[in-house]
């Protein structure tokens, strides 16, 4: 496949963009599913560092990045998300493929392996949960049990909220409040995270509620036992916002699953230590997955006739 960008319907016929990068060795593609508000930065290195092994998907979810916003209710759902990949997937024939996910990028990847087993060769869940993310949101009720009081209260202040929101997220101030309470600002970069930022400005707050909402409600834990890919598990010891213990549980309930707990990593571990996930990674991907050499007639099939 030749590396590319442009945009596929979803299951609702809303505009996706998708990205394609790397290079077709034989290997599983990658594809990678972000967290909520964000279009792509997490996955900066490890793109960088796997780039000549494998053919690469990246996508923005509905109203994120240069996807468009779906023109009906109710379509912002875990499942929602995971039916509009495999559109994509489908679509590009990249499969069966090695699926990342991050944050709530975890629960889209455990429901896609659940919807579409057939289309996935191994699961990488990062920093994530299994579902009802707000239930374990620093080991505290708080934001759960205040989420239907911000959806509420946004209503009435949206044309407020909404400016202030888009100004005031990309700003030092943004990142000095991201470094003191979510990330770990003793090893993540300004450059590697201020991109969230940017991306994060450019969603729309009463949809950035809605989904948080419909990941607090879904959950993929029952699915967990019946698991059979390779899986590896990378959590962030000192991670907030998902903490390390939801990831070990979820390695203990995968049969077979591996993990990789990143020392004082916070919910962007994969980018405050890059060369530790890259290793682990390609480890993880040479003891499980062989490259699969193309057949002549395959080959033959592609030259150019005469």
């Amino acid at each position: 496949m030749v590396n590319t960008m442009g945009w596929i319907e979803g299951i609702d016929g809303t505009e996706l963009y998708f990205q394609t990068t790397g290079t077709d060795t034989g290997k599983p593609p990658i594809i990678f599913c972000d967290g909520i508000g964000c279009a792509g930065y997490v996955w900066k290195y490890i793109k960088r560092d796997f780039a000549d092994e494998h053919q690469m998907l990246q996508w923005n979810y509905r109203g994120h990045g240069q996807s468009a916003m779906p023109e009906e209710d109710g379509h912002l759902t875990i499942e929602a998300m995971a039916d509009d990949l495999n559109c994509i997937v489908e679509k590009l024939d990249m499969r069966p493929a090695i699926i990342m996910g991050h944050s709530m990028g975890v629960q889209v990847i455990l429901e896609y392996a659940r919807r579409h087993p057939q289309h996935v060769a191994g699961l990488v869940p990062i920093c994530g949960s299994s579902g009802n993310l707000l239930d374990t949101f620093h080991d505290r009720p708080y934001l759960k049990m205040a989420l239907p009081f911000l959806q509420k209260a946004y209503t009435y202040v949206d044309k407020i909220v909404d400016p202030i929101w888009e100004r005031v997220l990309p700003t030092e101030l943004g990142f000095q409040l991201a470094t003191h309470t979510e990330v770990n600002g003793e090893f993540i970069k300004r450059e590697d995270f201020f991109p969230y930022l940017e991306d994060l400005s450019q969603v729309e707050p009463g949809l950035f509620l809605e989904m948080l909402g419909n990941a607090q409600q879904h959950s993929a834990k029952d699915f967990l036992p019946q698991i059979d890919v390779p899986t590896l598990v990378i959590a962030g010891e000192r991670d907030g916002f998902t903490p390390a213990w939801l990831s070990k549980e979820m390695a203990r309930s995968i049969p077979g699953a591996e993990m990789l707990m990143i020392p004082s990593g916070s919910h962007t571990a994969s980018l405050e230590m890059p060369e530790l996930t890259s290793l682990r990674l390609e480890k993880w991907i040479n003891t499980h997955f062989k490259a699969k050499k193309k057949s002549r007639s395959k080959a033959r099939s592609k030259k150019p006739a005469a």
